[in-house]
């Protein structure tokens, strides 16, 4: 968790509505060597503390994948992977 981002008040990014921002706090713990990977590629792709994210598209039906803005770069991710990154809404 970054420290001056509170880890109280993260949350998901997967519980975030169409249109909301928040910023990165951190990611979830990891289960396994898997989810690890998984947190791995998307710290590469920018999603790290203090960065902001924003909710661009909501998959219809079934809500899976979300698409997330990082800077200028839009990211399809699905709902586990997005689960794992914590934010701060803003």
């Amino acid at each position: 968790m970054h420290p001056t981002l509170s880890p109280a008040a993260s949350q998901p990014l997967s519980l975030l509505r169409k249109g909301a921002r928040a910023v990165v706090a951190g990611m979830a713990g990891a289960a396994g060597d898997e989810e690890r990977a998984v947190q791995l590629r998307l710290r590469e792709l920018g999603f790290v503390p203090g960065e902001t994210v924003r909710v661009v598209a909501v998959s219809f039906p079934g809500a899976d994948p979300i698409a997330v803005r990082v800077g200028a770069t839009t990211f399809a991710l699905r709902r586990f992977e997005a689960a794992m990154v914590q934010v701060i809404p803003s």
